[in-house]
């Protein structure tokens, strides 16, 4: 990864700025990441909280309990919702950056898979589903539905 490399939140209000190289980037499967990501899974950064700084805007905070046992102190744009990162008060100086917020995020090559147990079933087809480009037309799709047909 190209430092420094910059993200924001989707409103724009929130910037910030990565500074150091991450130690490792984890894609997480378990329920609480499945709720956050509104997906299969929840992809994070790890990295020194000396290696992130906050360029634009500030942050609302707020605490959760994690499937391990532990809490979860997140912290989030209060315009737009959009999770920045989160901390683990037992580990002050690590921060836990959501980075789907990179500008760049195609630079993500997470290098493990947590909570596999937790895995949904379907995620084993991914990449045999039909694909499209771009944006699914989704009021053409339903109207085929409608009329009997296959969309995809």
């Amino acid at each position: 990864m190209d430092l420094p490399a910059r993200g924001s939140c989707q409103c724009g209000n929130v910037t910030y700025e990565v500074t150091e190289e991450p130690f490792y980037t984890a894609a997480c499967h378990c329920l609480d990441c499945q709720k956050l990501s509104t997906s299969a899974f929840s992809v994070t950064m790890l990295l020194r909280r000396s290696g992130l700084a906050l360029l634009t805007g500030e942050l609302t905070r707020w605490e959760r309990p994690t499937a391990s046992g532990g809490v979860a102190v997140c912290w989030f744009c209060p315009g737009c919702g959009n999770r920045i990162y989160h901390e683990n008060p037992k580990a002050p100086d690590i921060v836990r950056l959501k980075p789907g917020t990179l500008d760049d995020p195609s630079v993500l090559q997470p290098q493990v898979r947590g909570w596999m147990c937790r895995q949904q079933p379907w995620l084993e087809r991914y990449s045999e589903l039909p694909s499209v480009d771009r944006q699914i037309d989704h009021l053409k799709a339903i109207a085929e539905v409608q009329q009997g047909k296959r969309p995809f």
